[in-house]
Order: C-alpha cells, then structure tokens, then sequence
C-alpha cells in the first residue's frame, strides 16, 4: 500500500468512472489515490494481445459512441495526453439475409433516406434528440432532478421510456426495423421492457452527433490519457493491489467505490448501516456476455459494403429473429442464432494488427452467469453475412460470462452494464434514493456504473459522485 499517511480522497478502481470521480477531486486541489487492482488502470477500457503477436484486441469495451457525447468528457484536455480518434465511413451497419443491409451514417438525411417510407418517422424520432443532445444529456446524464430543459426532457422521455417493441411498431420497412432492433440490443434486455428504447434513441442520437469515435491504439489509449491527465494535475495512481476491506486503507475524508453493490457489500458491508445493506443486496444484475477474438488473415468478407465501411457491425438479421433471440436469452436460454455485436476497428485503425492481417471483436448476450461456449453460434452468424470469414481465422480467444467477471470483477456473471438498466434502475440504482452515490456512511461513495446514467464509457457516473462527495465533504460545489 501507499506510505502516504492521509489522502482527501481515495477511489478504488480505475475504469472510466472512478478515472472520472478521481479527475473531478483533483482538480480541485485535493490529494487523490486510484487503487486498482490489476497490474494496469482502465477497468473495461484495457488493450492487449490475446491472440497472437502484433494483433492487439480490446478485452472489455470496444465500441465508444458516448466518447464524445459525454459532458465530463467534453471538458478534459484528453487529445494533450495522447488521445487521438479515427472514424469509419459508417457508424453502424446491419445486414440482411437478402444481402441489403441498414446503416447509421454521420449525416441524419442520408440514413432517413435509406430507410424508404419509413424515414419521415425516423427524422421526427431523432431530429430533435440530436439538435439538442447537450441540453438533454444534462438532464438525462446524471441522477434523477428537476430538469433544467423540461419540455425538451419531457418529449424526450415520453419516447425513451416506451419499450422498444412499441417503438419499433413506428416502422413498417424490414431496414428500419433491422436498425432500430440492433440499437435496442444494446440495452441487454427483453424488447417488451419499459425504458428499453432509451439507449437505443442515444445510440443513434450520438452517433449523428459526434459518430462513433475508434480511440487510435485500442480502448487503453481513452484510460492512458485520463490517467495522463490525472497524474499531471497532482494525483497518485496505485496498481496491483485488489482491495478486500477498506478498513485497510490509507487514511481518508472521501471514500469513492467504483464497484458495484455485491462487491461494495463484500469490502465495504461493516461500514453500512444494515436497512441499506439489505436494499444493496436487492440489486439486479442483467444478462451476462460470450466474448470471443480472432485475428484475422484480411478483412472480413461480407455481402454488403456497407457493412465492409463500417467499425460497427449488428448481426441478427430481422428485428423479429433479434427480439426473439433476447427473450429467449432474458429466460435463461441459449438462442442458436443469437444477436451480436461485431466490431472490426483494425480495418481503420492500422495500428492495431500487422500489414496485411485484421482483428476482429465479438460477442452476444448469454443468461447471466452462463458457462455455455457460444463460440460456434457466433461464427455462424458472421459466416451468415460473410461467407469466407471461417476461412481467414488464425487464432481466436474466447472469455464466457464467469472468466469476463474473473477478469473484470465488476461485470458480476458477466454483466457489463453494472445491473440492468430497466424502468426500475433506470434513475433508482443502485437504489431508491435521489442522491444515488450516498451510502449511509458519511464517507463512503459509489461512483460506478451501477449508478445513474449506468453503463457505458462517459464518466458520467464518476464525476456525479465525486460532485456529491466534494459538496457534503468539502463545501465545493460544483456544476457542468
């Protein structure tokens, strides 16, 4: 441990919220430590060479639309410390059995335009999210307030709360709701669930706002470049040290957790009062994920050049075979043709594969927990809309939902969204509270995904926590 004697603040973790909780602290003067446990910083923003020399693949995180979408983000000096973004000619694809395919596109025009009859509809639905993102990503980006664009916040809540069944009934063309299906996968949960379209509304949102940014070097380049930022202005990081009661740290005025509740129970459960131990233990946890990477020996082959120009690739053909494929999962099954996520950045980032080779990232939704090798079912599904693409594989690794949480304790059976992030912890995780990073010590704050806004590489979390803690501790109000 550090032989520093007392620090103002110590945050424990050092994904993008607890990067972002440390950041917000020390910029304030204060004296901030990061304890991680692993050897390097990032949590789910970590790079390495799983496969085979040369091929260097993102094990956790791999797609960043709100890299750019997001408020704390947007004020850091992070191209300073190294970080540099390329873009892909397409957002997202999303091909279909006929060999057309969907595709989200910079330009909102382009995109309503390929969507036929349907894209009136898409433009009324997106339009207004992307005109004023920045005054809604204040309201929706944090915990649960009086809104400070309430009509805006209010038209924007009416469609983000429905289920994405609902809006996907806005549609009548197989493209539209192939795309829209393909964003709303993204939430890891049932179609049928309240509050299932809000991220896919985001997604696509953000995606014509700013793209979806592919951070040069992998997702370690994003948690260098805050760690960078965060070292220059005064603070420590710890590596290599896994925290199992915090009764052991250095002394401290603020505590900020970026873990979710099982884990905060397990270190932190003699610091909490019990009638808030108890509603921590009630907390849920979503869907777990099959990870698999290859390296590839060239790009891979699809149909459609659509899905060739784009980093993002959703593989599941119709919205019906896609929303099927997640109830199946959401009760415990193992669809033999599920959805996946599909990301192929190497095609646009030449640094991370040698001259010549690709590599290739995937994975689909399992029931939590889940030991079950989907390796197979995923190939199958990219062979489906690439044929060849078997051909070209050198080497693969693979991570189930258990080995994800035995890598990255905070993705509990596999869930890397921090709990599920439906109707009722939408704004109430990790519970009901209207300043969700309390705890009921004093000192002690979540700042992870498993509070409001949840899931994703934003830092929101993060910097809402330490904003909550530099006020009740510190008297240092604070406001974006």
């Amino acid at each position: 441990m550090s032989n520093h004697n007392q620090y103002d603040a110590i945050v424990v973790g050092s994904g993008p919220n607890g990067l972002a909780a440390a950041i917000t602290m020390q910029q304030q003067g204060l004296s901030v430590l990061i304890i991680e446990g692993k050897d390097t910083i990032g949590g789910g923003m970590r790079t390495q060479e799983l496969t085979l020399p040369g091929f260097h693949h993102d094990v956790c995180s791999a797609i960043h639309p709100m890299a750019l979408g997001s408020p704390f983000f947007a004020t850091l000096p992070l191209a300073e410390h190294g970080l540099e973004f390329t873009y892909a000619p397409i957002e997202a694809a999303h091909p279909f059995d006929d060999g057309s395919a969907a595709f989200l596109s910079r330009s909102t025009t382009e995109t309503a335009n390929s969507l036929g009859i349907d894209g009136k509809k898409y433009l009324d639905l997106i339009e207004p999210i992307v005109a004023n993102w920045e005054a809604l990503a204040q309201d929706t980006m944090g915990p649960f307030r009086f809104p400070k664009h309430p009509l805006l916040l209010a038209k924007f809540g009416l469609n983000a709360l429905l289920p994405a069944n609902i809006t996907a009934n806005k549609f009548k063309t197989q493209t539209a709701r192939g795309l829209w299906a393909g964003m709303s996968a993204h939430a890891i949960q049932p179609f049928d669930n309240w509050a299932s379209s809000a991220i896919g509304l985001v997604l696509l949102a953000v995606g014509h706002r700013y793209g979806w940014p592919i951070p040069k070097g992998g997702s370690q380049a994003i948690a260098h470049a805050l760690a960078s930022y965060f070292i220059s202005l005064g603070g420590q990081i710890q590596t290599g040290h896994f925290v199992s009661d915090v009764e052991e740290l250095p002394k401290h005025k603020a505590l900020l957790l970026d873990l979710t509740p099982k884990q905060i129970l397990k270190i932190a459960g003699k610091q909490l009062a019990g009638g808030y131990q108890k509603q921590l233990s009630k907390y849920r946890y979503g869907m777990g994920v099959f990870k698999v990477d290859w390296a590839l020996d060239g790009p891979v082959p699809f149909k459609n050049e659509y899905c060739s120009n784009a980093a993002t690739v959703h593989l599941g053909n119709t919205y019906e075979e896609i929303a099927g494929s997640e109830e199946v999962t959401s009760k415990g099954g193992h669809p033999d043709k599920p959805f996946v996520l599909f990301a192929q950045q190497s095609v646009f980032d030449s640094s991370r594969a040698p001259e010549g080779k690709q590599t290739a990232w995937a994975y689909c939704h399992v029931p939590n927990g889940s030991t079950n090798d989907m390796t197979s079912a995923i190939e199958n599904q990219v062979e489906r809309f690439a044929p060849g693409f078997k051909d070209r594989i050198l080497a693969k690794s693979t991570l189930n939902s258990r080995e994800l949480e035995a890598y990255n304790p905070n993705y509990i059976g596999g869930d890397i969204n921090g709990g599920i992030i439906d109707l009722k912890q939408l704004y109430t995780r990790p519970i009901f509270s209207l300043m969700p990073y309390r705890t009921s010590s004093p000192s002690i704050y979540i700042c992870s995904s498993s509070t409001p806004p949840g899931g994703g590489v934003h830092g929101m979390c993060g910097y809402h926590a330490a904003k909550t803690a530099l006020k009740d501790i510190f008297n240092i109000k604070l406001s974006l």
